[in-house]
C-alpha cells in the first residue's frame, strides 16, 4: 500500500473478512484503503449509504484499492437496532433501483431460497461432529418442508450480513452501513429476517415493519424465519471452516434458540 500513497503516509492493517482493509494517515489527512472492496462501492457512495469514495486505483495485477473518508464514529450498539433511523435506512436500501441496476449488471443473479438450501447441504460435511447433531438437521429439515412458501415476487439488493458491527454511527450523527462485500440480489426477508430475530423483540416487529414501510403478513414472517435460519446453518458451516469453533458453537446455540422461539423444535 506504501508504494500507492508515498511514503509520507503511515499504514495500518484494519482487517476485515473479506479483502484486505487499511487506515492511512498523513498529517491531518485520513484514509480508509480496501483491497478489492465491492464493485458497487461509487453507487454507494453517492446514495449516501457508505463513507464517502474519494478514489479508485487498478493496480497493474488487476487488483483495485479504493479509498473513502476516514470518518470518526462507532458502530451501533445492539439496543440501537430498534431506532427508526435503521429502518429507514435499510428500506432505502432495499428500494433503490440504481443499487439493484448496478448489481444486476455486475452478473449478480438474484439468490433464491432453493440455491442457499443446496449450498447448505453440499456443505453438510462441515456439520461433522457438531454438538447438537439432531437439531441441525431439523433445522434443514425445516427448510426443505418450507420452501415452496418462500418464493419472493420481488426482489432487490440485500446486504447480507445485518451484524450491528455493520452500522456505522459517525461522529455528525451520519448512520452508514459498511462492508458490503457479500452483496446478494435476494428476498428482502434475508436481511429483514436476521436484523429482526437477532435484535427486534417480537412485539415491537410491527411498529418496525411499518417504519421500514411493509405490511407485516404470515408469509413475510414465515420467509424472514427461513431465511434467518437458512444464514444461521451458513454461518455456522463458514466458522467451521475457518476452525473458529466457539464461535460456531454460539451461532448453534443461537441456532437453536431461534428454533424454540418459533416451534421449529421443542426440546
Amino acid at each position: 500500500m506504501e508504494h500507492i500513497l508515498g511514503e509520507e503516509w503511515t499504514i495500518i492493517p484494519a482487517g476485515g473478512s473479506t479483502g484486505e482493509a487499511y487506515y492511512a494517515q498523513n498529517n491531518n489527512k485520513r484514509l480508509f484503503l480496501k483491497r478489492n472492496s465491492s464493485p458497487f462501492l461509487a453507487v454507494l457512495s453517492a446514495e449516501g449509504i457508505v463513507p464517502k469514495l474519494v478514489w479508485t486505483k487498478r493496480l497493474e495485477n488487476g487488483d483495485v484499492i479504493t479509498a473513502q473518508e476516514w470518518l470518526e464514529g462507532r458502530e451501533l450498539k445492539q439496543e440501537e437496532m430498534k431506532h427508526p433511523r435503521v429502518a429507514k435506512l435499510l428500506s432505502k436500501i432495499h428500494h433503490s433501483s440504481e443499487l439493484l441496476d448496478m448489481l444486476m449488471r455486475i452478473s449478480k443473479h438474484p439468490l433464491l431460497p432453493e440455491d442457499i438450501l443446496e449450498d447448505i447441504k453440499e456443505n453438510e460435511r462441515l456439520f461433522t461432529n457438531i454438538d447438537p447433531w439432531k437439531q441441525i438437521y431439523i433445522a434443514i429439515n425445516y427448510l426443505e418442508s418450507k420452501l415452496d412458501e418462500v418464493r419472493a415476487a420481488k426482489h432487490v439488493v440485500c446486504h447480507c450480513d445485518m451484524n450491528h458491527n455493520n452500522w456505522m454511527l459517525s461522529r455528525d450523527d451520519q448512520l452508514y452501513l459498511i462492508d458490503w462485500d457479500n452483496a446478494m440480489v435476494a428476498d428482502p426477508a434475508m436481511d429483514l429476517g436476521m436484523l429482526l430475530h437477532w435484535y427486534i423483540p417480537k412485539e415491537d416487529w410491527k411498529p418496525w415493519l411499518e417504519r421500514y414501510g411493509v405490511e407485516d403478513t404470515e408469509n413475510l414472517y414465515t420467509r424472514m424465519t427461513w431465511y434467518a435460519v437458512a444464514q444461521s446453518l451458513t454461518f455456522i458451516q463458514w466458522h467451521r471452516m475457518r476452525g473458529d469453533v466457539e464461535e460456531a458453537a454460539q451461532r448453534t446455540e443461537s441456532l437453536m434458540q431461534l428454533m424454540v422461539n418459533h416451534g421449529i423444535w421443542n426440546p
